[in-house]
């Protein structure tokens, strides 16, 4: 009876984390196998991989692949490189640091759309944009960002929202560090650039593990900021894998491709956390 009653206990939260998970991932499979067209739902049968051959070698899959590892990617770098540096920078106590720290964090709680509509008319419209403005200061030709830089336009938007997220790990890390070790670096003669190699990217490296592996997962269904902003456009320049599932069902009506594509998303969410998760347990073995 000692060992039943925890298992039955366990029952509600296993039941309704399976229901939760495990129904809508048998759903989505068995319309990745046939053909279901919301436009003629009448037309459905059994056609095996046919969804996941066509989603495959659409036009638009491999420029999707690109675009959402390019996203990935330089986010990740943005984050990790001035999150650092903007830790490192309110480290030490000044006055006004308390309000400093949640100016800083404050972008993190911004819905995505409500960014993404921020950046549109705010500050990079070409006519009557903040950055628009600072190029005719200065002279110089306005630019048309989610025109000729959609991609590099997302890029920024989904940074400047993450950045926060980043920063506030690392101030975190670095109230943890061995203060009387630093002074002992800096009585010895240690430059910054020696305290910042030998002390300070050590004790954050558990800190960057922990926000790659975290972004990592969420940076992979960005979308809201593409479809506010960009379209997935021009043609596919800014469209990655979110938003070309999304394009599959809800703009081609075709779930059984849609289907297909979101289960390829599964798997390729589930490589990188299972990659990402190892990375963070070497970190913390250290």
């Amino acid at each position: 009876m000692k060992k039943l009653l925890p298992r039955l206990l366990l029952t509600p939260a296993v039941a309704s984390l399976l229901l939760w998970m495990i129904v809508p991932l048998v759903m989505t499979i068995y319309f990745s196998v046939i053909r279901y067209n919301l436009m003629q739902p009448e037309e459905t049968g059994f056609i095996g991989l046919e969804n996941f051959e066509y989603f495959l070698t659409d036009p638009s899959f491999t420029v999707a692949v690109f675009n959402t590892l390019l996203l990935l990617g330089s986010v990740i770098l943005i984050t990790v490189i001035f999150g650092t540096a903007i830790a490192l920078l309110i480290d030490d106590p000044f006055p006004g640091r308390a309000i400093v720290r949640l100016l800083l964090i404050s972008p993190f709680f911004v819905m995505p759309t409500v960014n993404a509509l921020l950046w549109k008319h705010m500050m990079m419209n070409p006519i009557y944009g903040v950055l628009a403005q600072v190029s005719i200061f200065f002279g110089l030709t306005p630019i048309d960002w989610l025109t000729d830089f959609p991609l590099g336009s997302v890029i920024i938007m989904v940074a400047w929202q993450w950045l926060p997220f980043a920063t506030l790990i690392f101030m975190t890390a670095l109230q943890s560090m061995n203060r009387e070790q630093l002074e002992a670096a800096r009585m010895d003669g240690a430059t910054y650039l020696q305290q910042l190699r030998y002390l300070y990217i050590p004790h954050l490296g558990r800190s960057v593990a922990v926000v790659v592996m975290i972004e990592m997962i969420f940076l992979l269904s960005v979308f809201a900021e593409i479809y506010t902003t960009t379209g997935g456009g021009p043609g596919d320049a800014s469209t990655n894998m979110a938003f070309l599932i999304f394009k599959q069902a809800l703009l081609n009506f075709d779930a059984g491709v849609a289907s297909a594509g979101a289960l390829f998303a599964v798997v390729l969410a589930n490589i990188a956390a299972a990659f990402l998760i190892r990375m963070v347990g070497k970190n913390l073995d250290k």
